[in-house]
This record gives C-alpha cells, structure tokens and sequence, in this order.
C-alpha cells in the first residue's frame, strides 16, 4: 500500500515533471542550418613572377557550383566538380605561401604540385571565343571558284547618314543572276574598299546584309559602319588589307 502524500500534486507539476522526464535533460538548443553560401578567397597568379593576387570567390553548399568574381571584375559560374571548377583551386607553391603570409597560416611548402600554368581571366576567356568566331572580310570561296568579270554589273556606296556623327554607310551591288553570294558580298565589300580609300577611311564593320532578284539581276544591300579605329566585329574590313585581297581574287574594287 503506497504512503499518502503529505500535500496534493498539482497538474501543471505533473506535466512538467513528464516533459522533463520525456526530455532526458536534454538542450532545446540545435545546431545551426548549413548556409547557402560560404565565402572564401582564391589565390590567382599576376603577371610577374610571385605576384599573386587574392580572387573572392561564392561557394554554393546546395548546388555544388561556384561562383567567382574575377580580378577584371567579371562574374564565373561553374561547378566544382567541372574541369575548371577544379582549375579554380589548384593553387601553385608560391600562391599557397601569398595565402600562408597574407591570412597568417601556418602551411608547410612542398605540399603543392609546382609549374601550374597560369588562370586566363573571364575578360581573356571571352576575347578569345569573339576571336574564333570572327571572319575575314571577304569570304572564303569554295576551291576551284572562278571569276567572270561579266558577273559584276555595277556598284553604289552611299552615306545614309552624314553629319550626324555615326558614319554609316549603305552599298549597293547588281550581280549577274546565280552569282555565288560569297562572290556576290566579296564585290560589295571590294567597292567599299575602294570607296573607303578615297576617302581616307581605315576600316568598316559590317552590320547586314539583303539580297533580292530584280530584272533578272542578283540585287546585293550590304550596310557597314566605317571608323578610323578598328571597330570590335564579327566581320571587320581594314582598307588596304581588303584592297591587296580583292586584287588577287580579281573583283573590282570602284
């Protein structure tokens, strides 16, 4: 027979004597949530031997990608198991100790491979895949392509808007019908070197180009910007350079 208790247990003691039982005295406290990104640095070699210079860089803990922000202030996405996710922490002898002097560390040398080649910025990156896309100011023909001086009837270049500060330039080229349209844009080039010469003009861009049939003619509306500076282009015609192309291909350059 249990003892009687000398004064009555309220229910509110009773519950809370289960909860802490429940509990085992355990915190209330949990470990904070792993953070979506974490920040680090990324030693980037200069240009000069030894010089290093420190890149930021945004590490995603979710999706595995990284993000960096270049010297040249251009943004990298990539993810870290990529070929150049990897390249983006493989650090030299020399950059690891910039890291060791800089974040006051304590790293023994001889642990990094040494020789690394050094990182192209997104800004050199970027220049290099423009350079690949880009062509030259007359085409290139098929092998065996042979002229007729008959194929090219007439040749028209006009300023479509003079005095207004940006030098664009209209030229217009009648063709024999069935002329080949590399030929077709070659000789509208061609007359805008000749043109461009006499005016002192060093280089055009080109913007567009239209073709039609008209009268039995193959009607060619090419548009190009002309500069004195050469102009960032897909397509970018330097006078003198064009005019030695034109003469060995044998297309009229007026």
């Amino acid at each position: 027979m249990w003892p009687a208790l000398r004064q009555p247990v309220s229910l509110s003691a009773a519950l809370l004597g289960l909860a802490l039982l429940t509990g085992c005295g355990a915190s209330d406290q949990r470990p904070p949530s792993k953070p979506e990104h974490l920040t680090t640095r990324i030693a980037t070699p200069g240009q000069g031997d030894g010089d290093t210079s420190l890149t930021r860089a945004r590490v995603s803990t979710k999706s595995g990608e990284i993000l960096i922000l270049e010297p040249d202030g251009e943004l990298t996405s990539m993810d870290l198991d990529s070929p150049e996710g990897k390249e983006a922490f493989a650090v030299t002898e020399e950059e690891l100790m910039a890291l060791n002097a800089n974040l006051d560390l304590d790293i023994p040398k001889g642990i990094v491979a040494p020789n690394l080649p050094p990182r192209k910025t997104a800004q050199e990156k970027m220049i290099e895949e423009f350079a690949a896309r880009t062509q030259p100011a007359l085409p290139t023909w098929k092998e065996g392509t042979e002229i007729d001086p008959e194929d090219f009837i007439g040749v028209r270049v006009t300023v479509l808007n003079e005095g207004k500060g940006d030098d664009l330039v209209s030229v217009v080229a009648n063709l024999r019908e069935g002329v080949d349209a590399d030929i077709a844009f070659s000789y509208a080039t061609c007359a805008l070197a000749g043109w461009a010469k006499a005016e002192g003009t060093h280089y055009g861009r080109h913007i567009r180009t239209l073709q039609d049939t008209r009268n039995g003619k193959l009607l060619i509306d090419a548009a190009f910007t002309i500069s004195d500076k050469k102009p960032l282009g897909l397509r970018v015609m330097e006078t003198q350079e064009a005019l030695r192309d034109c003469k060995a291909r044998g297309i009229p350059a007026a």
